[in-house]
């Protein structure tokens, strides 16, 4: 190398060097990002809403529950999240994987709200029923609601049912 391309080489290599450290900074750092999320005790990411249909806020809400006779509540979980977490106090459940095999059942003349924990069974539901044709007004999560200052009420399941009531009613249908 002679006087003239050395500072040359050395300009090309420092440049080399500073964008190797800027990238294993950055490789860095999004690792320690990404650590903070996983460890014990962090706070998980909140769900993104993806579906097309509105995510309904506790006002909104209210507002719609305020015409009873306008709306029905469809809720998508499972038993045993309505138990947990509690819902509201009338609804249609029908679990989201079940939903399109019981349209019949949801009524075409009202608005409709479905409901699942942060909303995104729920809004997947809504825009399954929008796609049908149901006047849908939104989806919301219960979690979520009630986070905003609205109440649940804990649903009990019913109870199991014994094997003497269908002899009792077989008993009673002969009389």
């Amino acid at each position: 190398m002679n006087r003239r391309t050395a500072p040359l080489a050395s300009t090309t290599f420092l440049s080399t060097l500073l964008i190797s450290l800027s990238a294993l900074s950055l490789s860095l750092s999004s690792s320690t990002v990404s650590a903070q999320a996983t460890q014990p005790g962090a706070a998980p990411a909140a769900p993104v809403y993806k579906a097309k249909s509105p995510k309904l806020s506790r006002a909104e809400l209210d507002a719609l529950l305020a015409k009873p006779d306008q709306v029905v509540i469809i809720d998508v979980r499972r038993p045993d999240e309505l138990s947990s977490i509690g819902g509201f106090p009338a609804y249609l459940s029908i679990q989201s994987k079940e939903l399109e095999k019981n349209l019949g059942f949801v009524p075409r003349d009202r608005a409709i709200v479905t409901v699942s924990n942060h909303a995104g069974r729920a809004g997947a539901a809504a825009d399954l029923l929008a796609s049908k044709g149901f006047k849908v007004a939104g989806a919301v999560g219960a979690q979520d609601y009630e986070a905003e200052g609205g109440s649940l009420v804990k649903v009990s399941p019913p109870p199991p049912r014994t094997a003497t009531a269908p002899a009792a009613a077989a008993t009673n249908a002969s009389l």
